[in-house]
């Protein structure tokens, strides 16, 4: 007659603590010695940092931390809209600075954050792994004396002599994919190593995703450069519009090539609620790879397609408008042709930007001077923006005009002092009047503006579109992507395998049978337990066939039964379940 039950965690657990000991992951305790001393302090503070407790709490730290570095613009991606959007928050801008919040990742508190990260998983993977090590090269744990005190336990009378039983049970155990080993009168065997295996893997894997991070911080460099269409670019200082490097990447290290830009395309949705949304962005480039720039090739550059050149990465990030003037001073010479990039300002690329004529000449009473245009160039210009300011409604140039004002004066080009070439410095510029009103010209393409006092014209002669990249080189970002990886592979092992041991014992009675009895323990409170102790008993009916007994064996009476708990009951018949 079989009896099968279930029951709490074993009470003598105390006497028997490999039996329970399930799990290779490190005693916590908040407890601190009284008298410990200096290197007593020291040895708590290191318990504590190892603690899988501090480990989560500096992940969720980093993880909150990472947040601003993707809600406000960073100078190693785009530098141009941490210049926008310094000008759009003045208030606070001074204060993010002082923060590192537009320098996230490299700041120092971030650093902080994922070095003691560092640490702790060090500090807990080493002794973790050596544990593990040991618990694969020892046996598993010998039957408990009391088996009816496991969580999970079923036993029933056999004529099959007990040493046959239990090579019975040690090949049925083998052959279920346990570590089985032979004891005296029993057999003890453990599976689901795998989910060990799973917890180190995503320890490893987030120590290897740390290591990629800071590979990346120290041997990584990145800048940004604005092309015309048309225009070239080789990967040197002196042509990058700004460059930030690291310790171990500085301007000797930039990797040999470069590219010339043949067209951009834009296109935008055209009706619906989404009009005005970008499709597509196509920046059509001939690079080469290394010094020699007569061997191109062709590429197509698109918003998180790069092109991967060398052991850089050239991302598009920005596009916009260049529109091209003539201006002609007093004398009507032409003292300035050409495009000038006007940056974008909203979604529909109602762009602001500075024309600066540093040669301009002699003004009409002879004296010496300087001019700049300040304004907008609209792709496509509001009817009417009386009251809106300058302003574009769509992002293509289907009607495109140029709104500017003129300034006369020193533009402060020789003082040397750093100037923004996207801005004007009017410190000692006067703007050009009309009736008392500051001059305004609104442009289309052809049309010219004669300028007030005699000095001179200037023509909107059309546009030309531009782009801008990041030319960015992180050597750890495929250890990054590796470790993350892995470490959802450990997460699901973790999570989804269930360390198990199964104990078997047969014992020869008084009455010339043999007691069976088998237990179970499971780290997890899982009913997978006490299934997979009801299929073992059903195959090892085969050769340790229940008999019929009048006395049934049964657990103490604190053990609750088979009918109140998830276990399945071996059968007294080979061929049925209870």
């Amino acid at each position: 007659m079989s009896d099968t039950k279930t029951s709490p965690q074993p009470a003598d657990a105390a006497d028997e603590p490999d039996v329970e000991r399930l799990s290779t992951a490190p005693e916590e305790s908040d407890a601190v010695p009284a008298g410990i001393g200096v290197v007593g302090w020291l040895r708590w503070c290191w318990r504590q940092l190892t603690s899988m407790r501090v480990a989560l709490l500096l992940l969720f730290l980093l993880s909150l931390a990472a947040i601003p570095g993707s809600l406000v613009p960073q100078n190693s991606t785009n530098s141009f809209k941490v210049a926008e959007w310094k000008n759009a928050h003045k208030g606070v801008a001074q204060l993010y600075e002082n923060l590192q919040l537009f320098d996230v990742y490299s700041s120092v508190w971030f650093k902080a954050i994922y070095s003691l990260l560092f640490l702790s998983l060090a500090g807990c993977i080493l002794p973790r792994t050596w544990q593990f090590v040991g618990v694969l090269r020892a046996r598993p744990p010998a039957a408990p004396r009391n088996l009816t005190r496991m969580p999970v336990y079923a036993a029933w009378r056999t004529d099959a002599d007990a040493e046959t039983v239990n090579a019975a049970a040690h090949r049925l155990l083998a052959a279920r994919g346990f570590r089985a080993a032979a004891g005296s009168g029993s057999v003890a065997a453990e599976k689901g190593y795998l989910r060990e295996v799973g917890n180190l893997l995503f320890h490893f894997a987030l120590f290897a995703l740390l290591i990629g991070v800071a590979w990346a911080g120290l041997a990584s460099g990145s800048g940004t450069k604005l092309v015309l269409e048309g225009q070239g670019y080789s990967n040197t200082t002196t042509q990058l519009d700004d460059f930030t490097g690291s310790q171990f990447y500085g301007v000797d290290d930039l990797d040999a090539f470069g590219f010339k830009l043949d067209g951009f395309t834009a296109e935008y949705q055209t009706e619906g609620p989404a009009a005005g949304t970008a499709k597509e962005f196509v920046a059509n480039v001939r690079y080469w790879d290394g010094t020699d720039s007569s061997k191109l090739k062709n590429a197509r550059i698109e918003v998180n397609h790069p092109l991967e050149v060398g052991g850089s990465k050239v991302f598009l990030t920005a596009h916009g408008f260049a529109p091209v003037v003539t201006v002609r001073n007093a004398e009507n010479e032409i003292v300035y042709r050409g495009p000038t990039p006007f940056l974008p300002r909203d979604s529909n690329v109602t762009s602001f930007g500075v024309v600066k004529v540093n040669d301009y000449g002699t003004g009409p009473n002879g004296e010496k001077t300087q001019m700049a245009f300040q304004g907008f160039f609209l792709p496509t210009a509001a009817s009417d923006f009386t009251h809106t300011g300058p302003i574009s409604v769509f992002p293509a140039p289907a009607d495109p005009k140029l709104v500017i004002n003129a300034y006369v004066g020193d533009l402060r080009t020789d003082s040397g002092l750093p100037q923004n070439v996207y801005e004007l410095d009017d410190k000692a510029m006067t703007k050009l009047q009309v009736n008392g009103e500051p001059a305004k010209a609104i442009l289309k393409v052809g049309e010219g503006w004669e300028l007030p006092d005699g000095y001179g014209t200037v023509t909107f002669d059309g546009y030309q579109q531009w782009a801008n990249f990041t030319i960015s080189h992180r050597p750890g970002n495929s250890v990054a992507l590796v470790g993350a990886v892995a470490a959802i592979l450990g997460l699901i092992g973790s999570l989804f395998v269930q360390r198990r041991r199964i104990w078997v014992r047969a014992t020869a009675g008084a009455d010339g049978r043999t007691l069976v009895e088998l237990a179970g323990l499971g780290r997890s409170e899982s009913p997978r337990t006490a299934e997979e102790l009801a299929e073992i008993a059903v195959q090892l009916q085969d050769d340790a066939p229940a008999v019929d007994d009048p006395s049934e064996v049964h657990a103490p009476d604190d053990v609750p039964a088979a009918a109140d708990s998830p276990a399945a009951a071996a059968p007294t018949d080979p061929e049925t379940k209870e």
